[in-house]
């Protein structure tokens, strides 16, 4: 009896140790899984923020490769407005000579009436000398839309075959009226005044206020807009 008590009471032990063991080996299991676990985790995490970052900066070159694009559009059309202006300031000068070479070039077409344009011209704005332009408010009005000519004085074009073309749209929209004039060379023989009795005229120029419109005429998205004073 007292044999088979301390065999049983050795089973006993052996079985306890045995699962203490084990109990050991599941710990030593479980925590390189837990550890595992974190690391997939932290990954993601990790994988996460870098794809944020990867995606910042693809948008940021994205943009700033459409507002490059953006701007150069628009400096195209401002140049085409320049242009614009340019001519515009030569017909002033020329008072619309039937002389002037570039007319049939650049595609030259006036909208309004030989009246209404001699009066922008010569005559200070008001409702009773703009009479031959219309309505007053259209004809000193600074908006300019191109699918409406009752906006616009004059219209050219700009570019040629296989580049965009440009069409400019101008209007003036002021006048103050001065006393000046296109230059006709030696009205007398010398460069001085003949006598000591002359008065020299004091030179009042005239002021034109002028609105130009440049614009692609394939997308009208890509156009400036210019407010100008010539003096003549």
């Amino acid at each position: 009896m007292k044999r088979y008590k301390m065999q049983n009471t050795r089973c006993r032990i052996q079985v306890k140790r045995f699962i203490n063991h084990e109990a050991w080996i599941m710990h030593q299991i479980s925590g390189p899984l837990n550890q595992k676990g974190i690391a997939l985790v932290m990954v993601l995490i990790l994988s996460a923020i870098v794809l944020a970052i990867i995606s910042g900066l693809i948008y940021m070159i994205t943009s700033t490769t459409q507002i490059s694009g953006m701007q150069k559009r628009y400096k195209t059309a401002l140049e085409a407005g320049m242009g614009g202006a340019d001519v515009t300031f030569r017909i002033l000068a020329l008072r619309e000579d039937p002389e002037l070479v570039m007319r049939t070039a650049i595609g030259y077409n006036r909208t309004i009436s030989d009246a209404c344009f001699a009066a922008k011209l010569n005559s200070t704005t008001s409702a009773t000398n703009w009479v031959a332009c219309g309505t007053y408010a259209n004809a000193t009005a600074m908006v300019i839309d191109p699918a409406d000519t009752t906006t616009y004085d004059f219209r050219f074009d700009f570019g040629s075959a296989g580049y965009p073309t440009y069409r400019g749209y101008a209007k003036i929209v002021d006048t103050v009226e001065g006393n000046s004039g296109g230059d006709e060379g030696l009205l007398k023989h010398g460069v001085v005044s003949s006598g000591s009795g002359e008065i020299t005229v004091m030179s009042i120029p005239y002021l034109y206020t002028i609105e130009v419109n440049a614009e692609n005429r394939d997308n009208p998205s890509e156009r400036a807009k210019l407010s100008v004073l010539y003096q003549y």
